[in-house]
């Protein structure tokens, strides 16, 4: 696991950036330069997403996250991709940050994966994305459920209704992004909600879903414009 943050300064705000299953942090490099250039500090952080369960994950980021949060003063925000926003509620709930600011998931299964519930019990698909692959579908166990307990910070959720996946779009209740649906992207105690024309792997690369990602971190809530659909409290 590797991490590249910013140099940052007492007086900087952190965002810790986490990427999906099976993804590394070179696909939030463009959000990362975005972040940077309004004065974040950032820590774009590497993990085993294939290899272990989300609660070994947790601990596997958190002496990296420990280090940068303790490196600033100001608040320190995540922004995650898919899987990575189910790591940061896990996260969260376990190593929560003194300062703790705002939270924006692009693409999260907050709900679950109905494309995960067909697939799980495959043998390809259970090798490929491995024991955290196992926990992403949409009937939880107790255990599963455990992990994310209520959300009580400032969360915002940016979800796609574009698909390039022909395939696994057919597993999915539409809109969706061709591999979550918006519906399961909603979670109870959400700050805004944003459904933007992007399917899910250009969530993070996509130019309107970074300006947004910047206007929740900055402000707690989504700009209202060049947005399809919004809701939220």
């Amino acid at each position: 696991m590797s991490g590249r943050p910013a140099s940052a300064n007492a007086t900087q705000d952190g965002v810790v950036l986490l990427h999906g299953i099976s993804r590394t942090a070179r696909s939030f490099r463009r959000m990362q330069a975005a972040l940077e250039d309004c004065g974040f500090a950032t820590l774009n952080l590497d993990y085993a997403s294939r290899r272990k369960a989300l609660e070994a994950l947790a601990e596997d980021i958190h002496p990296s996250i420990q280090r940068f949060a303790d490196g600033i003063d100001g608040s320190v925000h995540f922004v995650c991709h898919s899987m990575g926003g189910l790591l940061a509620r896990v996260y969260t709930a376990r190593y929560r940050p003194t300062r703790l600011g705002r939270v924006v998931m692009l693409g999260t299964p907050n709900s679950g994966s109905e494309i995960a519930d067909r697939l799980r019990h495959f043998r390809p698909y259970r090798a490929f994305f491995g024991p955290a692959g196992q926990q992403l579908g949409t009937q939880r166990n107790e255990a599963v459920n455990a992990l994310f307990p209520p959300v009580d910070y400032p969360v915002g959720i940016i979800a796609g209704n574009r698909s390039i996946y022909p395939i696994t779009s057919a597993l999915l209740p539409k809109p969706y992004d061709g591999r979550v649906s918006v519906a399961n992207t909603k979670l109870d105690g959400m700050a805004d909600h944003v459904v933007i024309a992007a399917s899910h792997p250009w969530l993070v690369r996509n130019s309107v879903a970074i300006a947004q990602t910047i206007a929740f971190v900055r402000d707690g809530r989504f700009n209202s414009s060049a947005v399809i659909t919004r809701e939220g409290g």
